[in-house]
């Protein structure tokens, strides 16, 4: 990954999102069509992040969130999930050092138990020596399932209810917000999905209640600075309303 811009500043332009999360998707279709493994698609994939995170900072963007590995995910072939976890470690391992020289802070949302330790560990590595950088806020949703988040954020409010620690009047959408994994991160303002699929997937559910959607027809292994800055273009034309009239 090159060196992030020391030009660009964050949402110089007013057209810029502050926060875009990117459901990639397609790197099994981009194998196939070349006749090779599946693990091949995702390999691919990985340079496609290292792109998208330098574009993001160079851009202006100061969120980045990328679903990485859904809890559905979990149930593919387990040649297939062990080849992904091997490509989790070396992204790790290999991308953490230049991602801390360049300034980006990264965050892990997700069911972590499912890992293996030394995952466990690398990821806690990962946020503990880049948690005081400030250029991108980078998150990557592993192991994640938003109806989980949810439900996790909804148990975790019933037992401070049932301990008295509140009352049910004290339930809010600002309280919700703050027992999700995401609590801290503004919504989302623009959420792209590649490969020409028009669904979410059980990403963001919650936060992305008035994002807006681009849905790009390019497999995420070919995705690159031209397909980020078209997705931000479509959203510099989009009036956004919030549910009021303007």
């Amino acid at each position: 990954m090159a060196v992030l811009s020391s030009q660009a500043q964050p949402n110089e332009q007013a057209c810029v999102p502050r926060h875009v999360a990117i459901i990639m998707d397609g790197n099994g279709r981009w194998a196939r069509g070349r006749g090779k493994p599946r693990t091949m698609g995702h390999r691919a994939g990985i340079e496609a992040v290292r792109r998208t995170v330098e574009a993001a900072g160079d851009l202006g963007i100061e969120y980045l969130t990328l679903y990485g590995f859904s809890t559905e995910n979990w149930k593919r072939p387990e040649s297939e999930v062990t080849d992904l976890m091997g490509l989790l470690r070396f992204f790790l391992k290999r991308e953490l050092a230049t991602l801390h020289r360049n300034n980006v802070k990264i965050r892990i949302i997700g069911d972590r138990s499912r890992f293996a330790d030394d995952i466990r560990d690398l990821l806690d590595g990962a946020e503990q020596k880049t948690r005081n950088n400030t250029r991108l806020n980078l998150t990557i949703a592993l192991s994640y399932g938003a109806r989980a988040e949810i439900t996790e954020a909804v148990r975790e409010i019933a037992r401070q209810v049932a301990s008295g620690q509140i009352t049910a009047d004290a339930v809010t959408e600002d309280l919700i917000e703050n027992n999700l994994s995401t609590a801290g991160l503004p919504d989302p303002d623009l959420l792209i999905r590649t490969s020409g699929e028009q669904r979410i997937s059980n990403f963001l559910l919650w936060q992305s209640a008035y994002t807006e959607f681009v849905f790009e027809d390019v497999l995420w292994p070919d995705f690159d600075r031209s397909h980020l800055e078209k997705a931000i273009e479509n959203f510099a034309g989009r009036e956004r309303r919030f549910g009021a009239v303007i």
